[in-house]
């Protein structure tokens, strides 16, 4: 039975994985993690291939089915266009940036929350070799960045960067655009090292001082920044958490912020109760966001 354009959204809303058929091939994929996206399956010499379309949120149904049939045309005219696509790729595909572009591409498939590798990339990995063509990368490159990240005290980023660029060069010899991988023989001990669960919080005494330091530093430590580290603390959220969140999950009437699954480390849901203190300081950034218009929508408070 073929799809209809409300039966894919009734499937994409509904979100149980799984594979749906359209007929002629085409699929509506939907995985455990990442976003829904059509697929169009085929057999070429006696071999089962999938070709992955585009995301559902990009690619309507009418138009999956258009590209379904132009595929399965280049098809019978004996054109793999798995193959044809791999070749595409590789003549498009000259620096590191653009092998993370076309790897980010899978990412946003598969995982939940993509922008974490795409937040490393940008600060900590393309600043440094970007621009730099694939078969220039040296493992002294890769080298240079992860002792960068160390030694800016941030031994779980560096670990992390460390991961990301194993994958995303590992990605690179999957396409047969390197066949090796500069990232592969290190490990986190030449990272950040084995990270170990933090014992020890800051004391009342401390929490006072910094935010003395804080006040005492009005002109380059701004009352946005202020207002964001005093709701992290009272909240104990994450910062992508709050500095990401909407207007609308708040019900400052209620002391009630509802943190939705889709935005939550863990995939659910969470009813956050807001103490007085914090109500008043989520006012007043609504009051500042109504400033700007770009933020309209969007609490104004940016941590450094």
């Amino acid at each position: 039975m073929s799809l209809t354009a409300k039966k894919v959204q009734s499937l994409i809303k509904d979100g149980t994985p799984g594979r749906y058929s359209d007929g002629n091939g085409l699929y509506l994929k939907i995985p455990r993690k990442g976003a829904p996206y059509w697929m169009h399956r085929y057999t070429l010499a006696g071999k089962r291939r999938e070709l992955t379309l585009d995301r559902c949120e990009v690619l309507s149904l009418a138009d999956a089915r258009l590209k379904a049939a132009e595929a399965q045309k280049a098809i019978r005219g004996g054109v793999d266009p798995v193959e044809e696509r791999r070749r595409e790729e590789q003549i498009l595909i000259h620096t590191v940036r653009e092998l993370f572009e076309d790897w980010y591409h899978d990412l946003e498939k598969r995982l939940k929350h993509p922008r974490i590798p795409k937040r490393i990339f940008e600060k900590e990995v393309a600043p440094s070799i970007g621009h730099q063509a694939l078969e220039n990368v040296t493992p002294m490159d890769v080298r240079g960045i992860i002792r960068k990240v160390a030694s800016s005290g941030r031994p779980a980023i560096a670990n992390d960067t460390l991961m990301y660029l194993k994958q995303l060069f590992n990605h690179a010899i999957k396409l047969g655009l390197l066949t090796y991988n500069p990232a592969a023989a290190f490990s986190v001990n030449d990272a950040g090292g084995i990270e170990k669960s933090r014992d020890r919080a800051l004391t009342v005494e401390e929490i006072h001082q910094v935010f003395q330091i804080f006040r005492d530093n009005r002109e380059s430590f701004t009352r946005d920044n202020y207002l964001a580290c005093a709701l992290l603390l009272v909240l104990g959220v994450r910062k992508t958490e709050l500095t990401e969140a909407q207007w609308s999950e708040f019900d400052l009437q209620g002391k009630r912020w509802n943190l939705s699954g889709e935005r939550s480390k863990t995939g659910r849901g969470i009813a956050i109760p807001l103490p007085p203190q914090a109500v008043r300081w989520l006012e007043e950034c609504r009051r500042q966001s109504y400033k700007s218009v770009n933020h309209q929508n969007r609490l104004s408070p940016r941590p450094a």
